[in-house]
């Protein structure tokens, strides 16, 4: 439980650690427990979305809005990671420089190109969606949220920490998952997929949403053997880079096999 609580305070700004104590151990063990997190920031994005559209708002403006609530929960920190990546991956030409420009906190060229691509990238497959599934689309808050954290998480068990502990942001380096909680995990981020296939009421087959899973598996392979060859390893802000790449190719997949389904 206290692996579990540390995750939520790592990945969220819930104030849990000002009424939890958490040993400091178990944050090594947070990304685990990543898709846990998932199932809040998808479920509090279904929830503004559905309450926007209540509203009366644009879809679009919605899903601004179902957008802009997780980057409030989460403190904007898989996208800062994100930022960092593209700087680093972009503009170094070494592993030494890459890591070192990962590790800067001013924000690059190629960072802020790469982010606002991603976010129109997002913006526009998520509100495509909507307006594809006849209402239901709101279900890929749930669905691509938690099954790509979980994918996400998976770097830290293929691939070795590529700085020294002591060089970390946070001083710490990550564990890698026991079976268990590996299987908690992966349970984590399946949940989702498997209630919107079991009990959703979805306008296209449910074949669509298994196949369209596939995208971000291969996306994290293909960005672990990358960071393998050209840093050998991850860092922390490579594991939010993964994430949100995972999440816009699942996203990016859905569009078009909704479209031509």
């Amino acid at each position: 439980m206290k692996e579990i609580l540390a995750s939520f305070i790592f990945f969220t700004r819930l104030p849990l650690g000002r009424v939890c104590n958490v040993p400091a151990d178990s944050f090594r063990q947070v990304v685990a427990y990543w898709p846990l997190s998932g199932l809040l920031t998808g479920g509090l994005m279904t929830a503004v979305y559905l309450l926007a559209v209540s509203l009366h708002f644009h879809a679009l403006i919605a899903v601004l809005m179902a957008f802009i609530s997780r980057l409030l929960l989460t403190g904007a920190l898989h996208e800062d990671g994100l930022t960092d990546f593209i700087d680093g991956f972009g503009g170094g030409h070494t592993r030494e420089q890459a890591l070192a420009i990962m590790k800067d906190s001013h924000t690059g060229s190629y960072g802020v190109l790469g982010l606002v691509l991603y976010v129109m990238l997002w913006t526009g497959s998520v509100f495509l969606l909507t307006q594809q599934s006849g209402g239901s689309g709101y279900v890929i808050f749930f669905i691509c949220d938690s099954w790509s954290k979980w994918c996400a998480s998976q770097t830290v068990n293929l691939l070795p920490y590529a700085r020294r502990e002591e060089d970390s942001k946070i001083k710490k380096t990550y564990k890698r998952m026991s079976p268990l909680r590996f299987c908690a995990g992966l349970v984590s981020g399946i949940l989702p997929v498997a209630c919107c296939l079991l009990f959703g009421r979805l306008s296209v087959p449910a074949v669509i949403i298994a196949g369209g899973a596939v995208a971000p598996v291969i996306t994290m392979l293909l960005l672990a053997g990358y960071m393998k060859r050209r840093i050998r390893g991850y860092t922390g802000d490579c594991c939010g880079a993964v994430f949100l790449l995972c999440e816009l190719s699942y996203l990016l997949t859905l569009t078009c096999l909704w479209r031509f389904t």
